[in-house]
């Protein structure tokens, strides 16, 4: 086995055999394969891609470099992923919601990437709060509580880590074959019994096109079905973001709302959440999943498991009652005017994100430290009249000078014309 001759083989168009695929995730996690080979084995796979057989082997071979989790829950085992948006915070959500419903779920989950913020940078915003635990803990919390969003442990598909760093800062992002392998890495080492999947479709998300999304979602619920874990994907638009804050600490005040009854907050939050859920129950035969849900955020339920996962987490104890104190404010908050008056025909959700991580709200470098303070908030809807000087969206800055960057990026990024209808939510199911 050696990285240079299984890189070779992929710049040429060949899938490297099952065996030399498991040899990479197991160098990946123990420093055999290199910064610079575990790079270029990203670029080649990149922009040559894998074999459908290629891209099942590297996804168990990237599971197995850690533990496989088995588990004795009295209640299901499930979990989601999505494959990254703006404003995407469905996972603060959703998590709690199963939980209230009787549902386990070890949420395995990773940081941001490219101009898609992290579930782990978001829930880290939380004093106190760490997302690293060791196996262990993970059992005990998720036991507990019903729900555990963490990092993946050392013990807990460890290639997966390393790679994902590698690809954020490498321009490797966009490839299905390494999106599907990372996502079910974590996932499938999970010990899962039901999976929902939300690839997002649009001009927020790593696919622009709905055949792009759709060939990812193919691959993902395919590979994950072909593990024996039941997954269903659903293909959803990301035309504008999700949630019409952007920035760590802002995301967590808007699912804060919604969890607190406030749906208003953010609708389409909302009804992504609750449709994604409402799928997992009847995936497992749940017959009122919906009414079950809506339950559990009016009576308060899932906001109680928010806050007893955030406590057992190392956060605040009283984070269902005192949130609004808990969560770091930026030092600059200031409007961006419309600079004419008509109709919000278009926003480019990738220049949003990319103008998030200017503030500091994500990460340029591995080694980049994140504020979690920062980003946009009250954001316009796309359709939404709007008149000259009436705010897009409001800009949490640390500096004069990085709010005026932020305000001059989300002015490239909206653009106000003539009146448009925003598509459906829920594009395609794919199961």
């Amino acid at each position: 086995m050696d990285a240079r001759a299984i890189i070779a083989a992929v710049r040429r168009k060949n899938t490297p055999s099952e065996a030399q695929l498991a040899w990479i995730a197991t160098g990946l996690a123990n420093g055999a394969v290199s910064d610079a080979q575990a790079g270029a084995f990203a670029m080649a796979v990149c922009l040559n891609g894998l074999s459908d057989a290629g891209r099942v082997a590297l996804t168990k071979g990237m599971r197995d470099s850690g533990d496989v989790l088995a588990w004795d829950l009295p209640g299901p085992v499930l979990d989601k992923h999505s494959t990254g948006g703006v404003g995407d915070c469905v996972s603060l959500i959703l998590a709690p919601v199963l939980a209230a419903c009787g549902v386990y779920v070890p949420m395995v989950s990773g940081r941001g990437l490219g101009h898609t913020g992290g579930t782990l940078d978001k829930l880290e915003s939380i004093p106190g709060l760490s997302v690293d635990v060791d196996e262990p803990r993970l059992r005990k919390i998720t036991r507990d509580v019903g729900c555990a969003i963490v990092g993946a442990t050392g013990q807990i598909a460890p290639a997966d880590k390393r790679l994902y760093a590698i690809r954020d800062v490498t321009a490797t992002v966009e490839s299905v074959d390494l999106i599907t392998a990372s996502i079910l890495a974590k996932k499938l080492a999970a010990g899962l019994e039901g999976l929902i999947l939300d690839v997002k479709c649009g001009s927020g998300a790593f696919m622009k096109t709905p055949d792009e999304a759709r060939a990812l979602a193919h691959a993902l619920t395919d590979t994950s079905n072909g593990a024996g874990c039941k997954t269903v994907s659903l293909i959803t638009d990301m035309n504008a973001p999700l949630a019409p804050a952007l920035g760590n600490a802002l995301e967590v005040a808007v699912c804060m709302e919604v969890l607190s009854g406030n749906i208003a907050a953010a609708p389409r939050l909302y009804e992504l959440a609750v449709s994604l859920c409402e799928t997992l129950l009847t995936m497992r035969g749940v017959k009122d999943a919906k009414a079950q849900i809506e339950a559990a955020i009016s009576s308060g339920a899932a906001m109680e498991k928010f806050s007893q996962m955030v406590a057992a987490l190392g956060g605040p104890p009283d984070m269902a009652d005192d949130w609004h104190t808990h969560l770091p404010k930026a030092r600059v908050e200031t409007p961006v005017p419309a600079p004419v008056t008509g109709h919000v025909s278009a926003i480019n959700g990738e220049a949003l994100g990319l103008a998030v991580v200017a503030l500091g709200g994500g990460r340029r470098v591995e080694t980049d430290k994140i504020n979690p303070a920062v980003g946009l908030t009250d954001m316009v809807g796309l359709g939404r009249a709007v008149s000259k000087g009436d705010p897009l969206c409001m800009v949490h800055a640390a500096s004069d000078a990085d709010a005026e960057a932020a305000i001059a990026a989300v002015l490239a990024a909206v653009t106000i014309g003539d009146a448009v209808s925003p598509g459906p939510l829920i594009i395609e199911r794919i199961t």
